[in-house]
């Protein structure tokens, strides 16, 4: 055998080559997308045919399946999407893969492409200098195209020659003389090529160039196809292992789907290749039948398999599209949702271990931000209660007001983590505006939620210490807190539009004008409550405390706004006096 252990490792670099340029590729196409990709994905799923265009759109796109279901998975655990709108991009997503198949065996099997790849670095490596994002995320694009084929090259001259390594060959013919029983063997061989490369793309290559080389048969090839349909799921149903019910749900879907389609087609196969060969023989009648053992016939070989794999994975969706509500209705009775309503220091649509694309992952995080202020506003009805409610509903308050100050302080850490990771991708400049913006909104939110606890004490300390406000007093507590929550609910509605367009500052200003105002003529009332001796000094001292923290959260509810908006006005005094 003249094949030796330095030989294997540089089959192995080869395809690290290859796969390391169809990351660059599909990370320059992502960023060049950029917004129209989280467009694509966001406003095409209203139902489930629009769906499968949307799921074929981006993984044409990212040129990569696993990255489109991983996104998806992503997008129904953040919230952006239902698990019902999912399927048809996930069914999408198949026939989307297909796609790269396509330009690995067109541009590395039927010709030359080495030499233009490398001059395609060439032209596009000056633009990775250029001021313009879009030209550089263009340029990386290009030169990940060009090391893809370059790795594709290396794999083809690392893959063991047949005529000298026959005792390789013999081993893996014998695998190869069970019929149908070879058939599902190698389906198994395709999956788990596609788990240790984690890339279904870098498996199909693999496939095509051993198809080529001559060590597979064409059917053979096609099994090994079918199991990489099935291995390019497992990634998807890894990273929803961390996610909620719904991203668990799109996962197994995905899996389910993939693994009935193999399964009727493992039982037609010999039909189904036989009539792939009669289309191959009617565009090139010259070559022959692709079940031949020539160097021609294995080139056109190349191109079978890829129409093989489109064909059998249109057909699937067409087949099995009517039985999607089934599917669905399977998937829900294995996969039960057994969560409670919300753990208190869990987030619901975000974890830590589950990561998308650098720039579509800020998308999740603003969901979550959203439901931050959502509980910033149950925390102010709480304390709202305090004032109206009798003492054993006084005391749930202050339970409650306690429990969620801690839950406010784990959405802030947790969030900055994810966000953490988020940013060690590449993102683009708005995608890092984007971020800061979102550490400046959680920080701001966090600390209102310090405020309504500290408060919430206040009052605990004013219970014990047997202290009335006057009703007046009372009064005009309940009417600032009600400025209060017009802030917060405008925050809210600013927090659900932010992701989908640019927000203006005019509504919060007037209201941030309005509680400024409110506080002064608070005081005023205050310190002629105090010269008049209608409460004492200690009364008035909380009344007091009262008066600033409110004051305080709604500042910091105006930075929550403008952080919202990328916006940062000079003072607060300063827009008064403008206005």
């Amino acid at each position: 055998m003249n094949y030796n252990f330095f030989d294997f490792l540089q089959l192995i670099g080869s395809l690290g080559i290859f796969i390391f340029g169809m990351k660059v590729f599909s990370d320059g196409l992502q960023k060049f997308a950029g917004g129209k990709l989280r467009a694509i994905l966001k406003g095409m799923t209203r139902n489930r045919l629009s769906g499968l265009f949307t799921g074929f759109a981006a993984t044409t796109i990212t040129q990569s399946s696993t990255t489109t279901t991983v996104l998806i998975v992503s997008f129904v655990n953040a919230g952006l999407i239902t698990f019902i709108e999912s399927t048809g991009v996930i069914m999408g997503a198949n026939i989307g893969t297909t796609v790269t198949a396509w330009i690995v065996s067109i541009f590395g099997f039927q010709m030359k492409i080495t030499p233009i790849a490398i001059a395609l670095i060439g032209i596009f490596f000056p633009f990775l200098f250029f001021g313009r994002e879009k030209l550089r995320n263009m340029a990386e694009a290009m030169i990940g195209f060009g090391i893809l084929f370059i790795g594709l090259e290396f794999i083809k001259d690392a893959v063991p020659n047949i005529q000298d390594n026959p005792e390789m060959f013999a081993a893996l013919d014998a695998l190869t003389g069970y019929g149908f029983g070879s058939i599902v063997l190698f389906v198994f061989v395709g999956t788990i090529l596609t788990l240790l490369t984690q890339s279904s793309s870098a498996a199909m290559a693999i496939t095509l160039v051993m198809l080529f080389q001559g060590w597979i048969t064409f059917p053979i090839a096609a099994a090994m196809i079918l199991g990489e349909n099935i291995g390019t799921t497992v990634t998807a149903n890894i990273a929803a292992l961390v996610g909620n019910v719904h991203a668990k749900r799109a996962a197994r879907f995905h899996f389910v789907f993939n693994v009935i389609g193999v399964f009727w087609m493992i039982a037609l196969i010999n039909p189904f290749l036989h009539g792939i060969d009669a289309v191959m023989q009617f565009f090139q009648p010259d070559v022959g039948s692709i079940f031949d053992d020539t160097q021609q016939a294995r080139a056109a070989a190349t191109l079978g398999l890829s129409l093989f794999h489109t064909t059998f994975n249109v057909f699937n969706v067409l087949l099995l599209f009517a039985f999607v509500p089934a599917i669905i209705r399977l998937v829900e009775r294995f996969q039960k949702d057994t969560d409670m309503e919300n753990q208190a220091f869990r987030l619901k649509y975000i974890s830590g271990g589950l990561m998308s694309s650098p720039e579509l992952s800020i998308s999740q995080v603003y969901k979550e931000v959203e439901l931050f202020g959502r509980l910033i506003e149950k925390m102010h009805y709480s304390f709202s209660g305090l004032f109206f409610k009798k003492q054993k509903k006084q005391e749930k308050f202050l339970k409650k007001l306690a429990k969620r100050e801690q839950i406010t302080d784990n959405i802030e850490l947790e969030i900055s983590e994810y966000l953490t990771k988020v940013s060690r991708g590449n993102l683009t400049e708005e995608g890092t505006r984007r971020i800061r913006s979102i550490h400046s909104a959680i920080n701001d939110l966090e600390r209102i939620g310090d405020l309504y606890f500290q408060m919430s004490k206040t009052f605990e300390r004013m219970m014990d210490l047997e202290v009335a406000l006057p009703k007046d007093a009372v009064l005009e507590v309940s009417n600032y807190l009600d400025i209060i929550l017009k802030a917060i609910k405008l925050m809210r509605q600013n927090m659900a539009e932010v992701n989908g367009k640019q927000i203006s500052l005019e509504p919060a200003i007037e209201l941030e004008n309005e509680i400024n105002s409110v506080r002064d003529q608070m005081k005023e009332a205050h310190y002629k409550r105090l010269e008049q001796g209608v409460y004492t000094s200690q009364a008035g001292v909380i009344f007091l405390d009262y008066i600033t923290r409110l004051e305080k959260i709604g500042d910091h509810i105006f930075n929550v706004q403008e952080a919202l908006a990328d916006k940062k006005l000079k003072t607060h005094s300063d827009m008064a006096v403008g206005r």
